[in-house]
């Protein structure tokens, strides 16, 4: 489980190819899995990957943050959790089916299971 080599580096999600996002997912999941049976205090874990600056990114390479979690710990994250309109949510739904549509006519193909 080394570095992905230079040529195969994201600075965000636009940029990472599947096969990579999918290799991040699997190196976290193990981590996450390898905390939790560590001995170490962790009750849980949050796997966070921030996309932007407006997102919080401050590395601008994409990387997964895995942290342990335990009950009383001071991460948050801060968010306007509101329930919104059916409207709002069903345009917002149709701008990411948008959104998908791009990333398929990129690619060529789809793969998307929306």
């Amino acid at each position: 489980m080394g570095y992905a080599p230079a040529a195969r580096r994201a600075e965000g999600l636009v940029d990472l190819p599947d096969d990579l996002g999918v290799r991040v997912w699997e190196v976290g999941h193990r981590v996450g899995r390898a905390l939790r049976l560590s001995g170490l205090r962790c009750e849980g874990v949050t796997l966070f990957l921030a996309d932007g600056e407006a997102a919080f990114q401050e590395i601008f390479h994409v990387h997964l943050h895995v942290f342990p979690r335990f009950k009383g710990d001071a991460f948050r994250i801060d968010a306007n959790w509101r329930v919104h309109e059916r409207r709002v949510l069903d345009e917002a739904a149709l701008a990411v089916r948008g959104g998908l549509a791009a990333l398929d006519a990129r690619a060529g193909g789809s793969d998307s299971p929306v």
